[in-house]
């Protein structure tokens, strides 16, 4: 896992654009994967200004939604499609047949999870995925002690993720279960960028970076990837021994 720390969450976002922008470039067709979050905000915010500028081009991208709330999807203020709706699919007049994403409101969540990874076949994989990291150590919604064969799938959530999942929406969300690509999905990306701000993330940064590699912290599994980095600000790194 290569570490980068920057001094602020501009400047994190700011790195982490341009590596991404030098993987996707030269690519055809490429499959990026998304999070919803704050930490990959500043990403998007970078992509959708470039954009403008004309500096950058993200017509022949396809986009991969990581995760979603089970019973919602992006008709739903605050679900994890309709945060990404806002920030990016729609400032970058993204067309509905370049983005996969799950829907938590459909009837049949199995086949949601089997078409997805299909499309994922379809694409030649994931080019880049990008991830946030929960404060339990969870990345998409593979909560402590996902199995590592993972595939796409439905979870029940954490209590913590039930608890921090509230401040995306304006009012009490009774969220019980998320549908998420699995462990095993995210580890066969080719590149991995992990993005982490702030000082109430830096207890878990140091468990994942500097704990011993295990299903209890997944966000720990990725170290085994040949190609991953994290982002860190400097809040998230102030643990680190060194």
């Amino acid at each position: 896992m290569k570490i980068i720390i920057s001094k602020d969450f501009e400047s994190l976002s700011l790195k982490a654009t341009i590596a991404l922008i030098e993987i996707m470039s030269p690519q055809t067709n490429p499959l990026i994967c998304v999070a919803s979050g704050d930490s990959p905000s500043g990403i998007y915010k970078n992509f959708v200004e470039l954009v403008k500028k004309n500096e950058l081009t993200t017509d022949h991208w396809r986009f991969l939604g990581l995760d979603e709330w089970v019973g919602l999807n992006g008709t739903d203020e605050g679900s994890c499609r309709w945060h990404l709706n806002k920030e990016l699919f729609s400032p970058l007049d993204i067309k509905e047949d370049s983005i996969c994403f799950f829907d938590g409101a459909s009837k049949d969540l199995d086949q949601e999870c089997a078409y997805t990874e299909s499309y994922i076949q379809k694409q030649s994989g994931i080019e880049i995925a990008i991830l946030g990291l929960g404060m339990n150590g969870h990345i998409g919604m593979n909560e402590p002690n996902t199995l590592i064969s993972s595939r796409s799938h439905i979870v029940e959530l954490d209590p913590i993720t039930i608890s921090v999942g509230q401040k995306y929406f304006n009012k009490p969300q009774p969220l019980t279960k998320g549908i998420t690509l699995g462990i095993a999905t995210l580890l066969e990306a080719k590149h991995i960028l992990l993005v982490v701000s702030g000082a109430k993330k830096a207890d878990i940064v140091k468990q994942v970076i500097e704990g011993p590699i295990s299903a209890a912290i997944p966000a720990s599994l990725l170290k085994n990837h040949p190609h991953c980095s994290i982002y860190l600000d400097e809040a998230a790194a102030s643990k680190l021994s060194s």
